[in-house]
């Protein structure tokens, strides 16, 4: 049109006002997906940015699944557990086991990926993938046993019997803390009974999620059986809008409390593996200086970034003292550095928000009367998201390192009386993951792990005697309250992936 004339003006007008808004929308949107690890390309398409947490440097760039990606990889998933269906059992378990065995093979090229993306140290990260195999052992010596058909009643004339049959389509939403353990946890039990996965990988492990499917479908499980997709939360709420049959999740409970709501009306399975403040009493019968060194561990494995890490400890008065005199000097020895340094035991932490919760907790201690006796702020003179192995002593139950999710390398220690004030104080929060008990007398463990001062069951779904921040395929893995709902492992946990179906069988008479 000619730029003179009043009409072309007035267009040009409402063009540049609508270019300046969606210019401003644009920019908005790309600000916040850059604090979440996914930015707003100049194209079309959207990329997810992986950042090497020892740097801060972005290291890789992956395409984001858009909705139609998404749900074409959900419709090949149908195809592929058609082909699972038709597999026999004894086929499933053989690939399976292949997985295991290719874990193992190329478990210190899967660790370096990890440790790449999450700042795991590398020495953690190998022995991960390579105790991941023990895991999927068990769930294949166990399947039969857990989905065998039951008759529960039989007479002459009727027998009531039960089968279980898988689930479907499930959603694995996972974590980024353990991607090995926790993902085999859900997938390698839904695949044995038949269901198909789509998994979700946390943004921060999607690599590993990616090896893992390259894997899967080399051990000889069908080519779509396993779906990974690429993206944050978003993806993953994409994924919540098919239609699946079984949503299994890990990560936190304000996450988890998220999905349980958008799912509700589906209707479906849901289990969330949620986050824990785990609790630990030391009696004033045991040895504090090696008490000392066990907890240690527990609290700052894995740079403190696990579920079921020691968060909060009690210690009897009679030992307080030494205690924490032995704690101190032990995880002064923990080395902080390279994650790729084999002798490193604390790398940086995987997400850089989790610094100011970090701080933030450091700062309400202090300023409520606590002493940091060790750390207690982010190591500025290192490049990446390292965070200082922090002891905190003269905490209460009024600061928030004692009552909220730290998921780092921090710990608070408070003096009590006895048992009796711990028990009051374990119970003092919203988690209900793990707790232990250090002590050489068993009934005051097993009384303290089993029942509230109120004579209610302690709640938490695993009590722990002279250990800690420790799981076995052969036991549940469950939580109470904001620590999650439902279960994983154990031979319950392999049952989590189908459904029983009831069968009243009348024999026809002559």
């Amino acid at each position: 049109c000619d730029p003179k004339t009043s009409l072309c003006h007035h267009l040009q007008k409402m063009l540049s006002r609508t270019a300046s808004s969606t210019v401003a929308v644009t920019q908005a949107r790309f600000a916040q997906q850059q604090t979440r690890g996914i930015k707003a390309s100049t194209k079309a398409r959207r990329t997810l940015y992986i950042t090497n947490p020892a740097t801060g440097q972005v290291f890789r760039e992956l395409d984001i699944d858009t909705p139609a990606v998404i749900l074409r990889k959900f419709d090949a998933c149908k195809t592929g557990r058609r082909q699972l269906l038709s597999m026999p059992m004894e086929k499933r378990k053989q690939a399976a086991l292949k997985f295991a065995d290719l874990l193992e093979e190329k478990a210190e090229e899967l660790g370096k990926i990890m440790t790449t993306e999450t700042g795991k140290p590398i020495t953690q990260s190998i022995r991960e993938v390579k105790n991941t195999k023990a895991r999927i052992q068990f769930f294949v010596q166990h399947v039969d046993e857990a989905i065998a058909d039951k008759v529960v009643f039989k007479d002459a004339t009727m027998e009531e019997r039960i089968t279980r049959e898988p689930l479907g389509i499930v959603a694995n939403i996972s974590a980024w803390n353990y991607p090995y353990f926790v993902g085999s946890n859900v997938y390698i039990p839904a695949l044995l009974t038949g269901n198909g996965v789509v998994y979700k990988p946390s943004e921060n492990s999607t690599l590993s999620g990616k090896e893992m499917e390259k894997l899967l479908i080399e051990a000889g499980f069908p080519e779509h059986a396993f779906k990974c997709l690429v993206g944050g939360p978003d993806v993953g709420a994409d994924l919540l809008r098919m239609p699946v049959d079984g949503v299994f999740f890990t990560g936190s409970y304000q996450t988890g409390k998220r999905i349980y709501e958008k799912v509700s009306s589906k209707v479906v399975k849901v289990q969330l593996e949620l986050g824990g403040k785990d609790p630990v009493y030391v009696h004033d019968d045991v040895d504090p200086v090696s008490v000392a060194a066990a907890t240690a561990d527990g609290a700052m494995y894995n740079t403190g970034q696990s579920c079921c890490a020691v968060e909060r400890i009690y210690v009897h008065e009679k030992i307080y003292d030494k205690f924490v005199e032995a704690f101190v000097e032990e995880v002064k020895k923990f080395k902080v550095g390279d994650p790729m340094d084999p002798e490193t035991y604390i790398g940086p932490l995987t997400r850089p928000r989790n610094l100011d919760n970090l701080e933030g907790q450091v700062l309400d201690a202090k300023t409520k009367g606590a002493k940091v006796l060790l750390g207690g702020s982010r190591l500025k003179d290192r490049a990446g998201f390292y965070f200082a192995p922090t002891v905190i002593t003269d905490v209460t139950h009024t600061m928030s390192v004692m009552r909220e999710e730290s998921f780092g390398p921090i710990i608070g220690i408070m003096k009590v009386k006895d048992q009796e004030q711990a028990r009051v104080l374990f119970e003092d929060n919203q988690y209900g993951l793990t707790a232990s008990v250090y002590s050489k007398n068993w009934d005051v463990a097993r009384d303290l792990l089993t029942r509230t001062a109120s004579g209610m069951p302690m709640p938490f779904g695993t009590a722990y005697w002279n250990c800690c921040d420790r799981v076995s395929p052969r036991l549940p893995w469950s939580g109470r309250s904001h620590s999650g709902l439902g279960l994983t492992l154990g031979v319950e946990g392999i049952t989590q992936f189908t459904n029983p179906k009831a069968w009243h069988i009348k024999y026809p008479t002559n």
